[in-house]
């Protein structure tokens, strides 16, 4: 099972609270630079040196790996072996080899609902459809707070706005100085904060590649 969303959304949280309690498993980081030089060098010797379940956490920085998944998985087809996590759609990468296609579930981990930080059932979509037009919840200050605020683990807890801002900041440059120029390899990262702030601006609409390009003075083909 590949268990995949953004960073800090808690993935690593959930697998080792589920390899510790209700799935007893190994748990495995490829943050760990010498279990990622250990893969890098023999994926299959490293998945053979490894009895019973296991957690391996961002795989997506070892893609390589997924080929010898599929051949131990061929060899014995009992599930809940593996449970992996990656911050990207793995299956997207570059350099990902092999989809597992048929030996692999596919779940996302989002950040949390505001049901979730509420301790409510969210009811939304369904009062929107009902026949009855759904009541205003929330003033407008405070629905604008819960969207500044957004559902990542570390921001909802810290309540200084300041610090949340911080926090914030912190994640994009981190993402766009290791992930993105690791797993994709753009060369003008300076232009990626501005994508991203007019892709914000837009939360709700179509998207429109030809107006977000005439927007950043990008070409669309870029």
């Amino acid at each position: 099972m590949l268990l995949h969303g953004a960073r800090q959304c808690g993935k690593s949280t959930l697998a080792r609270h589920i390899a510790a309690t209700d799935h007893p498993a190994r748990y495995i980081t490829l943050d760990d630079a010498a279990v990622l030089s250990a893969v890098k060098t023999d994926a299959a010797g490293f998945l053979a040196g490894i009895a019973g379940h296991v957690v391996l956490d961002e795989i997506q920085r070892a893609p390589e790996l997924f080929v010898a998944i599929k051949a131990t998985v061929d060899r014995d087809r009992s599930p809940g072996r593996f449970l992996l996590t990656g911050s990207a759609n793995v299956l997207l990468l570059p350099k990902h080899s092999d989809s597992l296609a048929g030996r692999m579930e596919v779940l996302t981990l989002w950040p949390f609902t505001e049901g979730e930080l509420a301790g409510t059932q969210a009811s939304f979509v369904d009062a929107v459809f009902a026949s009855a037009p759904p009541t205003r919840g929330a003033a407008t200050d405070e629905i604008l707070g819960r969207i500044l605020r957004g559902g990542f683990p570390p921001a909802v807890e810290r309540t200084d706005p300041e610090r949340r801002r911080a926090w914030f900041g912190s994640y994009i440059l981190t993402i766009l100085e290791r992930d993105v120029r690791e797993m994709a390899q753009i060369d003008n990262l300076a232009a990626l904060p501005r994508v991203l702030a007019l892709i914000a601006g837009r939360v709700g609409s179509l998207v429109n590649f030809a107006e977000v390009a005439r927007g950043l003075a990008i070409p669309q083909t870029t």
